[in-house]
């Protein structure tokens, strides 16, 4: 990854702040973009999420977002994005099954998916949002294995909310105070790596079995 991009990433507070000086009100349109490709686009797990909630949650403290607007638009982005990847995920499959010409999508692992879904469904997509990455397959795999739309969607916006609410709040709250605000880089670099911890937990965890 470009070490400009990095630094971008662990410096989320100046960098949202040199954003929102530039573009003033549009900069919640690119929040809600970025959040919204992020949770939408299997393709796109890189972005930002969990520190970026954060940020944006201690920036609107400062008066620098508008807070009530920024939560909302965050939520629809956050709920949208799920569903869009659910949608997505559920035409590669109905194509996959359809035609057979993708060969590592078979009849028995679509099935094994749907399985896991029809049993494990709402922790997976709550727990999901709280891991990078995982946060963007999951939603593809509900598609995938074709889960009821209606069940999907009720869980997609309970876990949205407690998502969003979790750390844009967090963020609202307890970004500003001192010793987290002198600190802040290695705030994010702390969001970052504990966000990381449960699916490396799950890794290790599966090859032990």
């Amino acid at each position: 990854m470009n070490t400009d991009i990095v630094s971008s990433l662990l410096h989320l507070d100046t960098t949202l702040y040199s954003i929102i000086q530039t573009y003033h009100d549009w900069t919640h349109a690119l929040l809600f973009l970025i959040v919204f490709c992020e949770t939408g686009l299997v393709f796109m797990p890189f972005l930002p999420g969990d520190s970026l909630l954060f940020v944006a949650g201690s920036l609107a403290a400062k008066g620098l977002l508008q807070p009530g607007i920024l939560y909302i638009l965050l939520l629809i982005a956050s709920i949208a994005g799920n569903m869009v990847n659910y949608t997505i995920g559920r035409q590669f499959s109905a194509y996959a099954a359809k035609t057979g010409k993708i060969p590592f999508v078979k009849k028995e692992y679509i099935d094994r998916t749907q399985h896991y879904y029809e049993k494990h469904g709402f922790l997976t997509l709550i727990v999901t949002r709280f891991i990078p990455i995982l946060r963007t397959m999951a939603p593809f795999l509900a598609g995938v294995s074709r889960m009821n739309s209606t069940r999907f969607f009720l869980y997609t916006v309970f876990g949205a909310f407690v998502w969003i609410s979790s750390f844009y709040w967090g963020g609202y709250l307890f970004g500003n105070i001192p010793a987290i605000k002198d600190h802040f880089t290695w705030v994010v670099i702390g969001i970052v790596i504990a966000s990381f911890i449960p699916p490396i937990h799950l890794y290790l965890k599966s090859k032990k079995k």
